[in-house]
């Protein structure tokens, strides 16, 4: 299995939930990095870190990786250089200037002085001339950033779908382990009864010695002992979860809790196996199972 490519066989494999991706973009001097990063998580959670100027794109952001990615905490670090030449645009507060006019007017009546006021004198008072800076065109920004978020969206599925195919890999590997250890178990399961009912009688026979043992009574308790030992439904159970775990690991969809609750109950079986066999043979394929 190992070095095959899955997805050319048309097989939709589980992704994984970490991962890193980066992406640049310059445009017009304006020039985008973001990156982003992602680990294991419950449900889908997205932090991002953008400049307080860009806010007003983090809803953007979040929508496009939420359209590619179902589950995982991703943490996307955006930085923006502006390069470009600033526009500024100088405004003139008239009504700012009449009042100074105005009380500069009243008060020189009040004082009983002539008023000399030359354009430089108003000037020089505050907020008569303010410069503005061009308003931010987001739009423009935005399209820089989202080419840079296209490609670390990118190359953090491609890790995460690398890093899924190994671990769909290892996980059928020791799917077919379970398989090998399934078959054995049967091949050894008619023995069991034979084997116990030749234990029991030696065993009765040493403790009775010259008395004769009741064969019919001795296969009655035989019957009822291996009934309580059976291990035919945990054989079928696990039977039935390593069919449901190759399927769900060829579904492509979120199976995370999925397996991590079906491989619970595959060792719950293998133990109970272990357990209720009595029998050297399983014991030892029980234990070399759970290594």
């Amino acid at each position: 299995m190992p070095g095959r490519n899955l997805s050319s066989q048309g097989l939709k494999v589980v992704n994984s939930m970490t991962g890193f991706g980066r992406g640049e973009h310059s445009d017009n001097g304006l020039h985008a990095t973001v990156e982003i990063r992602s680990v294991n998580h419950r449900f889908r959670e997205i932090a991002v870190r953008i400049p307080r100027a860009y806010l007003l794109m983090e809803e953007k952001i979040k929508n496009q990786i939420e359209g590619q990615v179902a589950r995982g905490h991703l943490d996307v670090f955006v930085n923006i250089e502006d390069q470009r030449e600033k526009k500024r645009n100088v405004k003139l507060d008239k009504e700012l200037v009449l009042a100074y006019d105005k009380c500069l007017r009243e008060m020189a009546k009040m004082l009983d002085i002539e008023l000399q006021l030359g354009i430089d004198s108003l000037l020089g008072f505050p907020d008569v001339l303010v410069v503005e800076e061009t308003e931010e065109d987001i739009d423009n920004v935005w399209k820089v950033v989202q080419v840079s978020l296209r490609e670390a969206l990118d190359q953090l599925l491609e890790m995460r779908t690398r890093e899924g195919a190994k671990l769909y890999e290892d996980l059928m590997l020791r799917r077919n382990n379970i398989c090998g250890f399934l078959k054995e178990i049967k091949e050894r399961e008619p023995q069991l009864g034979e084997e116990l009912m030749s234990r029991l009688k030696n065993k009765l026979q040493q403790l009775l010695e010259e008395h004769e043992i009741d064969e019919a009574r001795l296969a009655n308790e035989v019957v009822l002992f291996a009934e309580r030992s059976s291990i035919t439904e945990e054989l079928v159970r696990l039977t039935s979860h390593l069919e449901q775990l190759e399927e769900i690991l060829q579904s492509g969809e979120p199976v995370g809790r999925r397996i991590d609750f079906l491989i619970q109950e595959l060792n719950r079986e293998i133990n109970t196996i272990g357990s209720k066999a009595s029998d050297l043979v399983i014991s030892h394929l029980v234990v070399e199972n759970q290594e």
